[in-house]
């Protein structure tokens, strides 16, 4: 989508997800992704776990079957430093795959991407977080790579 001033957002991801405890530190998660790309818009099945690794590390892993059968997984690692009681750098590694070509949107089967950031977030309430923070993505389709300023809220409850 072009923006005023030449900006353009390249895509954006929702998720709307149901996660349910099965162990003390996993969740199990099932619901849908809706991608807006600049090409047709996908959406997605989704089935995952998130939890606590050892060495207190966040994992999400999650497994995506698209309206048009397509086969990929993505997988996300965090690690909170407590700067204060409320100020937490989060650093973040990101890996996606895709079990098959989808050429229609240029992907390869493989890995497709590796993003590697830097949070810095703000908890007003445990379950509200405003962040801000930078990102490095390696697009490994079209060997591309970005460097990106990320902002965010991040809510749960």
């Amino acid at each position: 989508m072009q923006k005023p001033g030449g900006h353009y957002t390249e895509s954006s991801d929702l998720q709307l997800l149901y996660s349910r405890a099965i162990s003390p530190f996993w969740n199990l998660q099932t619901g849908v992704r809706q991608s807006f790309n600049p090409d047709p818009d996908r959406r997605f099945a989704v089935v995952g776990f998130q939890g606590l690794a050892p060495l207190m590390m966040e994992t999400d892993t999650a497994l995506f079957v698209s309206d048009e059968g397509d086969v990929s997984a993505s997988t996300e690692f965090e690690y909170e430093m407590l700067l204060t009681q409320r100020l937490i750098l989060q650093p973040r590694l990101e890996l996606s795959a895709s079990f098959q070509d989808v050429p229609e949107y240029d992907i390869d089967r493989g890995f497709n991407s590796s993003e590697i950031g830097l949070r810095l977030r703000y908890d007003l309430m445990r379950e509200l977080s405003p962040y801000v923070g930078v990102s490095y993505e390696r697009n490994y389709d079209d060997d591309e790579s970005t460097t990106a300023l990320v902002m965010g809220l991040r809510a749960w409850y």
